[in-house]
């Protein structure tokens, strides 16, 4: 009896590599529910990592928080190319405004590794954070997912 127990338990853990990496993320998310995310840099470069590093094409995601910086969603919005997505603004803050959210964080990620972000990627930053302004939502930053996340604030690019 005490084996089948743990053979149903054994039967709940992720299996595939990406389910691996969606529970980890899950598990940061849940951290960072309860704290100041944005005081601690690292933390959300490793749950954008988990939730974006695995793609084979582009995936533009949100992360969304209230005014105390903390987690309310993260959601993926748009999915691309294996060197491109196009993301529209106007979806953005009806996802944002849908939450109620304060602030956000961009994520995308580039399959190739290179984490260097584009003048694409420059460009739609700037046109999400002006829509974004009109409605009183903060940009804390934009992070390109690649073999070391790149972050637009702590380059200066926000």
């Amino acid at each position: 009896m005490h084996n089948k127990s743990n053979a149903n338990k054994a039967s709940h853990w992720p299996t595939t590599a990406i389910q691996i990496l969606e529970s980890a993320a899950n598990i940061i998310a849940e951290k960072l529910n309860h704290q100041d995310v944005y005081t601690d840099p690292q933390t959300t470069k490793d749950f954008l990592t988990y939730k974006l590093g695995g793609y084979e094409r582009e995936v533009f995601g949100v992360m969304m928080l209230n005014s105390q910086h903390q987690l309310i969603e993260f959601r993926e919005l748009f999915f691309g190319t294996i060197d491109a997505a196009s993301v529209y603004p106007r979806e953005v803050v009806k996802a944002v405004l849908e939450v109620n959210a304060a602030a956000v964080i961009f994520s995308h990620n580039h399959p190739s590794g290179e984490s260097e972000p584009s003048q694409a990627d420059k460009l739609i930053t700037k046109k999400l954070t002006d829509a974004l302004g009109l409605i009183d939502v903060r940009v804390l930053d934009h992070i390109v997912i690649g073999a070391t996340p790149t972050s637009f604030a702590e380059k200066g690019l926000l």
